[in-house]
């Protein structure tokens, strides 16, 4: 499902393409998207950032695009690599009080929403191995009109719009409820992807087998 489809599919469903509603549209579909990414793990939103520490700096920088952490690696010279542990600011002001105390960084904490404090400072450019969780472009706004809801998860952008339309209209209540569930379907479905068949496999978990009655 492009946009424009999603965007005829709306209008179609709800029964309206007076102006203002139509305008709103692109909100209905970045809301959603929003609610999804926040209720579900998908790979679809993750990254790898490999820009490298400064030495002497105990601050990094955090990706424009970035929503929270998945991990976290320092690489050597031998491009071996050591996960720091996420620990919370207060920990690494205590246990490194000093700036100037210099070393291979162990820990890291988000000091705000641009940077991470490390500990202890880095001694070294080392080179890192950021992978985290990011805003995909939106649908309304990417450049073919698709994305990897619109192409995978058509049921629960679409729902999820349906949901915040006829909440902007304040329709009636049994047709949001159909809305909800439907969408909260479409929803389990998606997790079921994203945080079980894309975490395991058949070798380590066995395949799925169906209940026999």
């Amino acid at each position: 499902m492009n946009y424009a489809s999603l965007l005829a599919s709306i209008q179609e469903y709800t029964q309206n393409s007076e102006a203002v509603f139509v305008a709103e549209i692109p909100n209905f579909v970045k809301q959603t998207e929003d609610r999804i990414q926040h209720l579900v793990q998908l790979p679809v939103f993750r990254k790898t950032s490999s820009v490298a520490m400064s030495a002497s700096n105990k601050n990094f920088s955090t990706p424009s695009d970035f929503v929270s952490v998945n991990s976290f690696a320092v690489l050597d010279g031998s491009s071996n690599y050591t996960f720091m542990l996420n620990k919370d600011v207060n920990f690494i002001r205590e246990a490194y009080p000093v700036s100037t105390t210099t070393g291979k960084p162990k820990y890291y904490a988000l000091f705000d929403d641009s940077s991470f404090i490390l500990g202890p400072t880095p001694d070294s450019g080392y080179g890192v191995e950021l992978h985290y969780f990011y805003k995909p472009t939106s649908i309304t706004t990417s450049g073919d009109g698709t994305s990897w809801l619109g192409d995978n998860a058509e049921n629960a952008l679409l729902y999820g719009c349906l949901l915040e339309g006829y909440t902007f209209m304040k329709g009636d209540a049994d047709m949001m409820a159909i809305y909800e569930k439907r969408y909260e379907d479409a929803l389990v479905r998606l997790k079921s992807l994203g945080e079980g068949y894309s975490t395991t496999d058949n070798y380590r978990s066995g395949a799925v087998r169906n209940q026999r009655f």
